[in-house]
């Protein structure tokens, strides 16, 4: 979905499908809430909470970092920047942020967006993260009908908050920095995982889940170009984020369902999994390649040729994904691992 949202960019297609690739950014939605219930349902109660941490710094950072670099170059200049140029001033201590995994604190878009565009989601990982275990100390000694609880509650701050925005947008509440707002999803997700890791049942068809995914994405677009003033209706696209976090929370909910029962659903498949140990690195560079393709190529009016865009920068960005994840993500995180577990091991023998 994001690999969509950012070809519109560079090659538009025409019709209305533009408009439904341009929800794509929804699908940073569905990494937050997943993200939140994949390190739920993976967690032990006996790894340290620093061996947590550095576990996540080990399978972000190295892959982050590598993928910074090749960003800079399509991104930034040394010579002076034309008017509705995509390139940026090199400036080291806007690029310093995006080092630090912090440029995600603010919304100026020189800044949210600075280094590779796509990373700014990390610093709202990164905070979820440090998070995590305390949110977890709240979870984990009760059981599903506190976690179900939780997930409730959470879903009405989150929809509670997007009314006051849209009701006054100017207000002070309205200028919350990202990670802050964008918490509610990851601690769906973390909800949700606990309920089921803690006996919760709930049969939800797999086409249900994954269909509300894209009714969520027709209603919106529907509605905002063909009813975008009718009473309640045009509620839809305002709060579409939130309607799409629950949506998530419907799939990931029947998915996992099938998966304790021992039912396939196809997600499971040898291709499937290949492709989930590629998303994160597929995420990281598919911008910078986009972005490349618009300097070197130019804009490309909308046209049905444009397809041929689609394709060509799929298959650079699933071979880019698979070279990050194979000579850095997975070596790396695996070194740094072994080290943090020698670490642990050594103390556990002093003590």
């Amino acid at each position: 979905m994001v690999f969509l949202y950012h070809m519109m960019v560079f090659a538009p297609l025409p019709g209305p499908i533009s408009a439904v690739f341009n929800q794509g950014y929804l699908g940073v939605t569905f990494f937050f809430v997943l993200s939140g219930f994949v390190l739920t349902w993976s967690a032990r109660p006996r790894v340290p909470v620093s061996t947590f941490y550095w576990r996540r710094f080990a399978r972000i950072y190295p892959s982050h970092f590598v993928a910074l670099l090749l960003a800079i170059p399509v991104f930034y200049t040394f010579a002076a920047v034309p008017p509705d140029s995509i390139l940026k001033p090199f400036d080291p201590a806007v690029l310093s942020l995006s080092v630090l995994v912090i440029q995600g604190w603010w919304l100026a878009p020189a800044i949210l967006f600075s280094g590779n565009p796509a990373a700014w989601t990390l610093t709202c990982e990164f905070f979820f993260y440090a998070l995590h275990p305390l949110i977890s100390k709240v979870l984990v000694p009760h059981g599903r009908r506190i976690a179900l609880c939780v997930a409730v509650g959470i879903v009405l701050v989150a929809f509670t908050y997007r009314a006051l925005v849209v009701a006054s947008p100017s207000a002070w509440y309205a200028a919350l920095p990202i990670p802050v707002f964008r918490l509610p999803e990851f601690i769906l997700g973390m909800a949700l995982a606990w309920a089921i890791r803690s006996g919760w049942r709930v049969r939800i068809h797999p086409l249900v889940g994954v269909g509300s995914l894209v009714a969520v994405v027709l209603a919106i677009v529907a509605i905002a170009g063909f009813a975008p003033t009718a009473p309640v209706l045009s509620l839809v696209p305002q709060f579409g984020n939130e309607l799409f976090t629950v949506a998530c929370a419907l799939a990931i909910i029947a998915i996992t369902q099938c998966a304790v029962d021992g039912r396939r659903t196809g997600f499971e498949s040898a291709s499937q999994v290949k492709l989930g140990e590629w998303s994160f690195a597929f995420y990281l560079v598919h911008a910078t390649f986009i972005y490349l393709a618009l300097r070197i190529f130019g804009f490309q009016p909308a046209s049905w040729t444009n397809l041929g865009w689609f394709v060509a920068l799929l298959a650079v960005d699933l071979a880019a994904a698979w070279a990050l994840h194979r000579l850095i993500e997975r070596p790396f995180e695996r070194r740094m691992r072994r080290w943090k577990d020698v670490k642990d091991a050594d103390r556990r023998v002093a003590v």
